[in-house]
C-alpha cells in the first residue's frame, strides 16, 4: 500500500494528547527563574538603574565584551543597527529588556524586578512610519538619519507610457494594522551548564536551533561547540520564534558564568509587548486598465514599519522587500514599478508572521481588482479571469518564474461551488428585508519552498535555504532520518515517515524522524516560509533513493538477483522473479554484522545522507467568503467560508486540511479581530487578552476546503509549501465580501482589521 496520499492521523499528536509532551517550561523544574526589567517608556536616555542591596540582577555593565545582535544585507541601502543584548545607554521602544532579576523561583523572580529602578530622560517617541519619514530631527539611530533602514524600487521601461495610454487608472491607499503572531505558548528557554564537559544545553521554544546556537555563540564569543540547542515540544511559532532574541543570549550567559541552571518563561503580556509584531504596513497602488478591463501597468509604494531594531537572520528586509517581489501575484502585469522602504520607529521590532507581506499584498492587490469591478461594471470574478496568468512558466516582471498552477481553475470552481448567480439573487432578496450579504473572493499564489538563490538575492549575510537529511537503516532494521527542519506542530515528521515509508517498503512505524537537536541533526535552517515538505521532503526522497539502492545492492547479492530486478515491499527485499525475499530486519542484521561480505557494495552500514536547495516553487488558492453586516452595530457574520486550494502533490491530506484550517482562523483574526495598538507616546494599549482579541470558536465558522493538484516539476516531490497560504487569502475576501454587502452605501473599507468601529465610521462618513 502506498503511504503517499494517506489521510494518516500524526504521529506526533498521542503524547500531547495525553499530556506527556515536554515543553520548555515542563523543563524549568529546579531551575533558577529570570524576570526582565522592561522599559516603560519608548525613547529615553538611561540616567541609572538602582539594583536593590540583595538579589541578583544583570545590567549591560555585567555583559562588558558581549556582542550586539547586529544582522546584515549587502544591498538596497541597508543600514545595519546594533541591537544591544541589554541596553547601557538608551531605550528604543516600550518592552524592551533592560535588566535580568534571577532568583529561586519565578514569583521572587517578578518581586525583585519590581525592586529595581531605571531612571530613564524620556523623549518623544516617533511610533508611526509615516510621521517617521516626516520626523527626520530626532532620527530613531543615529546611524540612519532619515529613519529609513532598507530601500529598494523597480520601474520596468515602459510603466509610465501604458499608465498614460490606459482607458482607466484606479488608485487607492490600504493599510494594514500591526499584529501579533500570538502562539499558544509564548518564548521561553532553559539554560544548563554541564560541569563535566563545559558545555551549555539551551532548550527553547524557536523554529532554528542550529541558527540560534551560531547567533548566541557569536555573541557570547564562544565555540558553537560547547553549545548545544534543542527545541522540545513548541506550542507554535508562526513565524515569531524565528529569530535570535537577547532573553536567550542572556541565558547562555547566566548559565556559563554561574555554571548553573537558569529559566525564563515569558508571559502573556510580555509576549504582546515585547515578542516581535507584523503587518504594519502602508500602501498606496495605482493601476491602469484597456477598455477591455486588462492590466497595462501597475506602480506601488510601500512603507512599512520595521520597529525598533532589524530581527536577526532574515532582517528588516524581509517584509517590504517580498512585498516589492511578490506584488504582482498570479497576474499578468507587464509593466510594473514599486517603491518599497522599510522604516525605524520606537517600537517593537517586526519579524516574519505566517505569510509575512502576502496578506497585505494580497490585501492590496484584490481590493484594487474589485475597486476595478465596480468602477468598469463587471463581476470581480470576471475581471480577474482577464487578467489571471493561464499560460506556464510564466515570468514576471520582477524575474520571478511562475511554474504550474490553477488560477484560473481555482477561481472558477470556487464561484461554482458558491453558485454565483444564485447569490446575487439571495443578495438582492435580503437587502429589501433590511440586510446585507456580501460575497467576497481573493485569488493569490504562494512562493513556498525556495531556498539558497531567493535569499541570496536580497543580500543576506546569512543565506539560509538548503536542506539536509541524514538517514539510516539501524542493525534492527528501523528507519533513522535525522534532519536540519525543525517542525513545531505542522506534523511533518508524519509526512516525512510517508515519504520514506514508500521509498524503502516499510510501514511509517519503522521510521523514526529526529529533529531540533543540534547536537543530532544536520545543519539547517529550521521550519518556516511553507518550505519543510518541499526542501526537507525533497532532500528526505533523496536521501531514501539512496538508501533503496543500497538495501537493494545487499539484497541483490543474498538473493542472487540483479538490484534493478529487487522490490522493496511489506518490510522485505522481493525478487520479481520467483518468490526468494528477505526481511529487511535480517538484511540490515548481515550488512552490519557481516559487512565484510558487502563493504564493497555500501562501505560500513547502511546510511547515506542527501541535499536539496531548489529555486522553489509557487502554490495557489482562491478564498470566498460570504458575510452579513449588520449596519447598526458595524459586526460582521462570516456565513460561509470556502478554500480552493493547490498545493500540488498532498503527502498527508489530514495534515494540508489541518494548516488551511489553521491559518484561515489566524487569517480571519487578522481580517476582523487582531491590532496591536499604540498611543502617541508609544504605549501599547493591546497588552492582554482585554483588549488584543483573537477570535474563538464562536466567530470561526466551518471551514470548506477543495483541492486542485498541479504537479510541477519545479519540486523534487511535486509538492508545494502550504503551511502559510490559509492565512494570506482571509482579509482579502472578507474585506471584499464586506464592501459588496455595503455597496449600496458607497462604503470601501480599505484597512485591516476592519472593525466594527472602523465599519460604522464609514458608514457615517458616507452618511454625511
Amino acid at each position: 500500500m502506498k503511504w503517499v496520499g494517506r489521510r494518516l492521523p500524526r504521529s506526533e499528536d498521542p503524547p500531547l494528547l495525553r499530556g506527556e509532551g515536554a515543553f520548555t517550561a515542563d523543563l524549568a523544574l529546579g531551575a533558577r527563574m529570570v524576570a526582565f526589567v522592561r522599559s516603560p517608556l519608548a525613547r529615553g536616555r538611561i540616567l541609572e538603574i538602582e539594583k536593590p542591596e540583595t538579589g541578583i540582577v544583570i545590567t549591560a555593565e555585567d555583559l562588558e565584551g558581549v556582542k550586539p545582535i547586529t544582522p546584515r544585507l549587502t544591498k538596497f541601502n541597508y543600514v545595519a543597527i546594533e541591537q544591544p543584548i541589554l541596553p547601557a545607554t538608551f531605550v528604543h521602544y516600550v518592552g524592551q529588556a533592560v535588566a535580568a532579576a534571577i532568583a529561586d523561583d519565578l514569583a521572587a523572580a517578578e518581586d525583585l524586578a519590581d525592586r529595581v529602578f531605571i531612571d530613564i530622560e524620556p523623549e518623544d517617541a516617533v511610533i508611526d512610519a509615516r510621521q517617521a519619514l516626516q520626523d527626520t530631527q530626532r532620527p530613531v539611530h543615529p546611524e540612519a538619519p532619515g529613519n529609513v533602514l532598507v530601500e529598494a524600487a523597480v520601474r520596468t521601461s515602459a510603466v509610465d507610457a501604458s499608465m498614460d495610454k490606459a482607458a482607466r487608472t484606479v488608485s487607492l491607499s490600504v493599510r494594514s494594522h500591526r499584529q501579533s503572531a500570538f502562539p499558544l505558548e509564548a518564548r521561553g528557554g532553559v539554560a544548563a551548564f554541564d560541569r563535566a564537559s563545559g558545555r551549555v544545553t539551551l532548550h527553547a521554544s524557536v523554529q532554528m536551533p542550529h541558527m540560534l546556537r551560531t547567533g548566541i555563540a557569536d555573541c557570547l564569543g564562544m565555540p558553537e561547540a560547547d553549545l548545544r540547542v534543542v527545541a522540545p515540544d513548541v506550542g507554535g511559532g508562526f513565524g515569531q520564534k524565528m529569530s535570535l532574541f537577547p532573553e536567550y543570549v542572556v541565558l547562555v550567559w547566566l548559565a556559563r558564568t554561574h555554571r548553573g541552571r537558569f529559566a525564563w518563561i515569558e508571559d502573556r503580556r510580555e509576549n504582546l509587548i515585547a515578542s516581535t509584531h507584523s503587518r504594519d504596513q502602508y500602501h498606496e497602488l495605482k493601476a491602469g486598465f484597456d477598455a477591455a478591463g486588462r492590466l497595462q501597468a501597475l506602480e506601488v509604494d510601500i512603507v512599512a514599519n520595521v520597529g525598533a531594531f532589524s530581527c536577526y537572520p532574515v532582517t528588516c528586509g524581509v517584509e517590504p522587500l517580498m512585498a516589492l517581489a511578490e506584488y504582482p501575484g498570479p497576474y499578468r502585469i507587464e509593466h510594473y514599478a514599486a517603491r518599497a522602504r522599510g522604516v525605524t520607529t520606537n517600537t517593537c521590532p517586526i519579524a516574519p508572521y505566517r505569510g509575512v507581506s502576502r496578506p497585505a499584498i494580497t490585501f492590496g492587490m484584490e481590493r484594487l481588482l474589485d475597486r476595478a469591478a465596480r468602477a468598469i461594471g463587471i463581476e470581480p470574478i470576471e475581471l480577474r479571469r482577464r487578467n489571471l496568468v493561464t499560460s506556464f512558466p510564466y515570468r514576471t516582471a520582477m524575474g520571478l518564474e511562475l511554474d504550474r498552477a490553477s488560477y484560473v481553475e481555482a477561481m472558477d470552481q470556487a464561484a461554482a461551488l458558491i453558485d454565483l448567480p444564485a447569490f446575487r439573487e439571495r443578495q438582492r432578496q435580503a437587502r429589501t428585508e433590511g440586510r446585507h450579504l456580501g460575497l467576497g473572493f481573493a485569488v493569490f499564489n504562494e512562493r513556498s519552498g525556495y531556498g539558497t538563490p531567493a535569499f541570496a538575492a536580497r543580500g543576506m549575510e546569512i543565506t539560509p535555504g538548503y536542506e539536509r537529511v541524514e538517514m539510516a537503516m539501524t542493525p534492527s532494521g528501523e528507519i533513522e532520518a535525522r534532519i536540519g527542519a525543525s517542525p513545531h506542530g505542522q506534523g511533518l515528521k508524519t509526512a516525512l515517515a510517508q515519504i520514506i515509508a514508500d521509498e524503502l517498503g516499510v510501514s511509517t512505524e519503522r521510521v523514526r524522524i529526529i529533529a531540533g537537536d543540534t547536537d543530532r541533526t544536520p545543519y539547517g535552517w529550521g521550519t518556516f516560509a511553507s518550505r519543510s515538505v518541499v526542501i526537507s521532503g525533497g532532500a528526505t526522497k533523496k536521501a531514501s533513493e539512496k538508501l533503496s539502492l543500497a538495501i537493494r545492492s545487499v539484497a541483490a547479492r543474498l538473493l542472487q538477483t540483479p538490484a534493478e530486478e529487487i522490490d522493496l515491499e511489506d518490510g522485505a527485499a522481493r525478487a520479481r522473479s520467483g518468490e526468494a525475499s528477505l526481511p529487511l530486519a535480517q538484511l540490515a542484521r548481515l550488512a552490519y554484522h557481516q559487512n565484510h561480505q558487502f563493504s564493497d557494495l555500501i562501505g560500513h552500514g547502511l546510511s547515506v545522507q542527501a541535499d536539496y536547495d531548489p529555486a522553489g516553487t509557487f502554490s495557489n488558492a482562491c478564498h470566498a467568503a460570504i458575510v452579513e453586516v449588520d449596519t447598526a452595530t458595524g459586526g460582521v457574520t462570516i456565513e460561509r467560508y470556502l478554500v480552493v486550494e493547490d498545493a500540488g502533490r498532498l503527502i498527508n491530506p489530514l495534515i494540508v486540511d489541518g494548516q488551511i484550517r489553521g491559518g484561515v482562523a489566524q487569517g480571519i483574526a487578522n481580517a476582523l479581530f487582531e491590532e496591536i495598538v499604540y498611543d502617541e507616546d508609544g504605549n501599547i494599549l493591546t497588552s492582554s487578552l482585554a483588549d488584543y482579541l483573537p477570535p474563538t470558536m464562536s466567530e470561526i465558522p466551518e471551514i470548506e476546503i477543495h483541492h486542485l493538484q498541479s504537479l510541477s516539476d519545479a519540486s523534487y516531490l511535486e509538492a508545494k509549501g502550504v503551511g502559510e497560504g490559509g492565512a494570506i487569502g482571509p482579509p482579502a475576501a472578507i474585506v471584499n465580501a464586506i464592501c459588496d454587502a455595503l455597496a449600496d452605501f458607497g462604503v470601501e473599507i480599505d484597512e485591516i482589521p476592519a472593525t466594527p468601529e472602523r465599519i460604522r465610521r464609514s458608514l457615517e462618513a458616507r452618511a454625511a
